[in-house]
């Protein structure tokens, strides 16, 4: 049995313990993930929204500790017991998002490894299928280490995600999975190759032929001919989605221009200034922004702002803050993923981002 059990052990405390680490490399990411989750149409616990950055790290450092502890065979039972708990929670999340397609991207591995919510279902499966084995046979999960060195390890593990997870939120992730890396090209990442998948629809066109009602089904959304029919009705339905570029929610809008997404992607020097949303935003940030968007200025940068919000909000910060550029308005989701930071900025090379920055780091930024 204690063969049986080598395995799983292995597999689910380093499954924890990956899967916990890459989404405390970006913990305000998963934060999101929850909101989503939170939403009024979703479970509808939306009293749990301004939490949720809270409860993802919990999340978080509870898998890494659970997965340490199994690892070490340090308190196995009640750890296998909060470990079940975990994977069930997990599991009906999953087949939740799958079923009613209600959240298309669990988050589980945050933006490394992206998983449709079936695959994610399928996999807490599996996780729950080796987490009952451990359960069975529990008996033959030796501790490691004497207990006092396995207690010296659990605590500096603790400690530790508690100083990571306090660095990537004073400052980015370290670890960039996201579209928006630095190197990477904002208009090639929202490029299609010409010989990508196209996404494939099927149609249902519903006619009255001399007083029922007959379905076509094509997969081609002209009008089709029915002799002595009468439309009465269509829906579609996507069978393949094809290729999505990495990169499909980003454009600049200008009340007076419209959309200016090329023209700004083909500044050689350009700053832009992220506030996904300004009743989230770290006000303390507004002051750094004045003064490092001084200095772009003054070293012959074109600085642009990039928010969600209201215009007349937007003007009302610049007039405030007195600063020395527009505001341009873009998705807000876009924003959120661009960077981690409300207010943060991005410096970029004809769309190439070549640095980007939190709002304590805007001095790490070269001019």
């Amino acid at each position: 049995m204690k063969y049986l059990v080598g395995l799983p052990r292995l597999f689910v405390g380093g499954l924890f313990i990956f899967s916990g680490f890459i989404k405390l490399n970006d913990p305000v990411g998963f934060s999101y993930k929850l909101t989503d989750y939170f939403a009024e149409d979703v479970l509808n616990l939306e009293f749990l929204v301004p939490y949720a950055l809270g409860i993802a790290l919990f999340i978080v450092t509870l898998e890494i500790i659970l997965g340490v502890m199994i690892l070490l065979g340090y308190y196995t039972k009640p750890v296998l017991a909060m470990l079940l708990g975990l994977i069930v929670f997990f599991t009906f999340l999953t087949f939740y998002s799958a079923y009613y397609n209600k959240v298309t991207d669990c988050g589980c591995f945050g933006d490394f490894w992206k998983l449709t919510p079936w695959q994610s279902f399928w996999k807490d499966i599996i996780l729950l299928f080796f987490t009952l084995l451990l359960i069975l046979g529990y008996k033959h999960i030796p501790p490691l280490f004497p207990k006092k060195i396995n207690l010296g390890i659990t605590l500096v593990s603790l400690i530790a995600c508690i100083l990571f997870g306090r660095h990537v939120l004073n400052h980015l992730p370290v670890y960039d999975f996201r579209p928006y890396k630095i190197n990477a090209n904002i208009m090639e990442g929202m490029s299609v190759p010409p010989d990508a998948p196209r996404p494939v629809f099927q149609y249902k066109w519903i006619f009255n032929v001399n007083g029922e009602e007959k379905e076509i089904v094509t997969q081609d959304a002209n009008y089709p001919e029915v002799e002595g029919g009468t439309y009465v009705s269509v829906t579609s339905e996507i069978l393949d989605e094809g290729y999505e570029p990495p990169i499909h929610d980003f454009s600049i809008e200008s009340l007076d221009d419209g959309d200016v997404t090329e023209m700004m992607m083909a500044e050689e020097k350009l700053i832009m200034v992220v506030v996904y949303n300004l009743d989230k935003a770290e006000e303390v940030g507004f002051s750094k922004v004045k003064t490092f968007t001084d200095k772009a200025i003054d070293a012959g940068y074109k600085v642009i702002g990039l928010s969600s919000s209201d215009p007349q909000d937007l003007q009302d910060l610049s007039n405030l803050m007195k600063f020395n550029f527009d505001f341009y308005l873009t998705d807000e989701t876009a924003l959120k993923t661009i960077i981690r930071s409300n207010p943060g900025v991005l410096q970029l090379n004809k769309g190439t981002i070549v640095n980007k920055a939190h709002h304590n780091d805007f001095d790490k930024i070269k001019l």
